[in-house]
């Protein structure tokens, strides 16, 4: 197992669909085992294949929750069912979003409040349950990242002129990334 480099917003790779698991197999298994160590170092909720520079449709999670699911999983090639989505404004004090790859930064989203998720765990077997509250907001942006998109994208025109801007501000390119538990943690934990 092994920690992988975090790849940042302007990635191509970050803005693309990712392609379907067709082989379960060791290197599989090993890909998901550093996709947890690198979830774990870099204090991350969620984080998808994508994120450490592989165009896979595989993401990790790490959210205690009141859906009885275990708190920490993998799913490959899943398929998401959403609630409705509030038409209000979001409220920045309480759905405010961060993403590993957009680091240091947190805007705020509106997000169905329960989804359905099913796919597939390391070896293939089936998983599927449904999500209620922060951890369906967790199960979307995942998601999304295997669509090739970030939570950046889905933002209301306000939020989207001030999250362009700020990202603008970093400078960063399409080879931009940080080491978690080497480089500086962007988000202070």
């Amino acid at each position: 197992m092994s920690i992988r480099p975090i790849v940042i917003t302007g990635n191509p790779v970050l803005h693309r669909p990712a392609a379907r698991v067709t082989k379960f197999d060791d290197s599989l298994r090993e890909l998901i085992a550093d996709m947890h160590e690198t979830m774990d170092a870099s204090h991350g909720v969620g984080l998808a294949a994508p994120q450490i520079g592989v165009g896979l449709r595989i993401f990790t999670y790490i959210f205690e929750n009141e859906d009885g699911v275990a708190p920490r999983g993998t799913l490959v090639n899943p398929v998401l069912t959403t609630g409705k989505i509030s038409e209000k404004a979001p409220d920045p004090d309480e759905e405010s979003e961060g993403c590993l790859s957009v680091p240091s930064q947190a805007w705020p989203l509106k997000r169905a409040g329960w989804i359905r998720i099913a796919g597939q765990d390391g070896n293939g077997d089936p998983v599927a349950f449904e999500a209620t509250g922060w951890f369906a907001r967790v199960m979307q942006h995942e998601y999304d990242h295997l669509d090739g998109k970030l939570y950046v994208d889905r933002l209301n025109p306000k939020w989207t002129k001030k999250a362009r801007k700020a990202i603008a501000k970093e400078q960063w390119g399409t080879d931009s990334s940080w080491l978690p538990g080497v480089d500086e943690d962007p988000f202070g934990h």
